[in-house]
């Protein structure tokens, strides 16, 4: 089998080594073709390097330089005439074939990780799908445009069988070790090791390993043991049997090995190996412009973002049933290492410079009908996941951690930021359970805005039945959302609503201005942003990229944050609109649109310190799941901060009309939590 994948490999570059020289496309398309063939040479000696040995011997300048080679055409500076900008393809193109062909040099871009891997097979493919469409404008100046779309949609079927099952493999075998045995075996002080995975490696990537390398072992343990210990509580706190699983899933960003190496040992200890695979890079397995998995810098988020919907020139009912196929077929037969999967460890970043895309026209964009079917392919993939991987026996614990390109004040922001994430949860769970006591009293809570933010909304609450035994909101005390710092509840949807208005937020990635979303009844009913000028643009950004294509969500979660202290260190530094979602939601009350915190797990009881249980986990859209869990669930949840000097009050209403002030002009008011305002007394204002 071997021998003959290299064959096939062989045969492929051969023929493709000689297209740079040729005239046999028509005149319009040769340059392209001969751009594209150029970029597989090029990969072809990275992957001969890789595979003789040789890139591992290089020096950290020669492996800087294979990394600038192989990254350079998508490079910001350089994308407006790259080959996978499709603005530039349709213009030098037309429109369909511009779009087939910076969609195919996209997808053969994602090739660099296979050659670093030495995964011929996937280069072998890749190599005959850009033969195969070479052949046909080989033939024809101006090839149908159907048989293009042909040869693609039977790239992505016939090998939905190869992308497909190994990545389901990838997230539950902890025998794929590519990135393990970098992590265990290389010299992490020697920061080479960066480049052996093949990712992009700029500034951040680099600056953190130096940055980490230079920090006592006692930091990094430190760093380590809340991520794992977090990881551990979430399963005590939710009752879910840990001793039951064998893996974990540790995902994170490249520059952290450090931290990710001590943190395999944490979990070695409570009987957990870990499971480290790659974020995907194929249209066939990838979603949208998101990465899961661990990886490197993101060299153009505007290259991520034009192909994020690259599946519409072949996704339909008949693919979604072939993906599915072979999922199920693949979980089928590794069904006892799915159900070994404890969950994922995530360790994001934050501090990069804010993105807000450019909207293009020239993208590939899916029709309502394919936006249709990918929802319902979310939903029966998301079932089966949690058939095989079940949702009431796994959990998780998300951290994140500064990059240089927050500042030159990095040093200090990120020892804030250790700071931050390990502060005393004894000293909040016990200020948090004051206000869940004031909460627990209410009918509903008011929110209103300040100083320009039109924030005016009236959340309903959950009817305890014994209070003495049941509570509304659960009292985070760092487990698996770290840092500290919120309590939270599923709101009830019915008589939810209202204006929700934030003047500047960072969502998935992606900056929002002026953001503001009106519910009735605890659905979405209308939305906004100020990101573009024409106001449909805007809408269809939000339709995107927070309602993830459906025609409304519902407040799946109401929370208050308590943690001033990361407040005031985003002031302090300026770096507000660069904190990212778990650190955000923690200065200032949220809401999150989409499934509730409990989605899959509503079933399974959960107590708060002093013992009483959360009972508001369902509400009137997540219950359906008893009847069709197609209708119960979105499969996304997004949480939507007002800072504190955004918020004029917050305020529970009782029964009996009696109004308890919880803060007032961004101050915490109720009695017994005035400690969370001594931060504030140091924030500059």
């Amino acid at each position: 089998m071997a021998e003959l994948t290299e064959e096939r490999y062989e045969l492929a570059i051969e023929r493709i080594s000689q297209i740079p020289d040729e005239e046999r496309a028509g005149e319009r398309f040769r340059p392209w073709f001969r751009r594209t063939a150029e970029f597989i040479l090029l990969l072809d000696r990275f992957y001969r390097c890789v595979s003789s040995g040789d890139y591992r011997k290089s020096s950290l300048e020669e492996l800087k330089e294979w990394n600038r080679k192989l990254y350079e055409d998508i490079l910001p500076e350089n994308y407006e005439t790259s080959c996978g900008n499709p603005a530039y393809a349709v213009r030098e193109l037309g429109e369909e074939y511009g779009q087939i062909l910076s969609f195919l040099y996209a997808e053969i871009r994602g090739g660099i990780p296979y050659a670093a891997e030495g995964k011929t097979e996937y280069l072998d493919i890749l190599y005959e799908l850009f033969i195969e469409i070479y052949n046909c404008f080989e033939e024809e100046d101006e090839p149908e445009l159907r048989t293009l779309r042909d040869i693609i949609y039977w790239y992505a079927s016939d090998y939905c069988d190869v992308f497909v099952a190994d990545r389901i493999e990838e997230q539950i075998d902890p025998e794929r070790r590519f990135a393990l045995d970098i992590i265990e075996e290389c010299d992490l002080s020697d920061f080479r090791y960066l480049y052996f995975y093949g990712e992009y490696v700029g500034e951040n990537e680099l600056g953190t390993a130096r940055y980490l390398a230079a920090l006592p072992e006692e930091t990094v343990q430190k760093m380590a043991d809340v991520y794992t210990e977090g990881y551990r509580i979430g399963f005590v706190n939710t009752g879910k049997d840990l001793s039951k699983k064998g893996t974990v899933n540790i995902r994170y960003v490249l520059g952290f090995e450090r931290v990710v190496k001590k943190a395999v040992e944490n979990f070695r200890e409570m009987g957990l190996e870990p499971v480290i695979y790659r974020a995907a890079g194929s249209v066939l397995t990838k979603r949208g412009a998101s990465r899961v998995g661990y990886y490197g810098g993101i060299p153009n988020m505007q290259y991520d973002y034009d192909h994020r919907n690259d599946q519409g020139l072949f996704f339909g009912k008949r693919f979604m049933e072939r993906k599915l196929e072979v999922m199920h077929t693949t979980y089928e037969r590794n069904r006892e290492l799915a159900r070994a999967l404890a969950g994922p460890a995530v360790m994001e970043t934050f501090g990069e410079k804010p993105f807000s895309p450019k909207q293009k026209k020239e993208v590939v964009s899916l029709s309502p009908k394919q936006e249709e079917l990918q929802l319902l392919y979310d939903s029966r993939s998301s079932q089966m996941t949690n058939e095989y991987i079940p949702g009431d026996e796994r959990s998780f614990t998300i951290i994140a951690w500064p990059v240089p390109e927050i500042g030159e004040k990095y040093p200090e922001i990120f020892d804030q930021v250790i700071r931050i994430n390990t502060l005393d949860a004894e000293v909040y769970g016990s200020v948090q359970q004051k206000l869940i006591d004031a909460l627990d009293k209410g009918k509903y809570v008011r929110i209103l805005g300040k100083d320009g933010n039109r924030t005016d909304m009236k959340v309903q609450l959950y009817r305890l039945s014994d209070p003495e035994k049941e509570t509304i909101f659960e009292n985070c005390v760092a487990d698996v959302n770290i840092p500290v710092g919120e309590v939270f509840t599923s709101p009830v949807l019915e008589g939810t609503e209202g204006t929700l208005h934030v003047s500047q937020v960072y969502l998935n990635g992606l900056q929002f201005k002026d953001l503001e979303l009106t519910f009735e009844d605890g659905m979405i009913t209308g939305y906004r942003c100020g990101n573009f000028e024409d106001e449909e643009e805007g809408r269809k950004y939000i339709f995107d990229n927070i309602l993830f294509k459906h025609e409304t969500l519902p407040l799946g979660e109401f929370a208050i944050g308590t943690n001033t202290t990361a407040y005031v260190t985003a002031r302090k530094y300026g770096i507000g609109g660069k904190m990212p979602i778990l650190i955000a939601e923690k200065t200032g009350p949220h809401f999150a649109v989409g499934d509730t915190c409990y989605s899959w797990a509503e079933d399974i009881s959960v107590y708060n310190p002093d013992g009483k249980e959360i009972v508001a986990r369902d509400n009137s859209i997540s219950i359906k799941r008893k009847e069709d869990p197609a209708k119960a669930y979105f499969h996304c949840h997004t949480d939507i901060t007002i800072p504190y000097e955004e918020l004029g009050r917050i305020a529970v209403v009782t029964g009996e009309g009696e109004e308890i002030p919880l803060i007032e002009n961004g101050e915490f008011v109720l009695p017994g939590t005035e400690i969370l305002n001594e931060p504030l007394k140091n924030t500059n204002k």
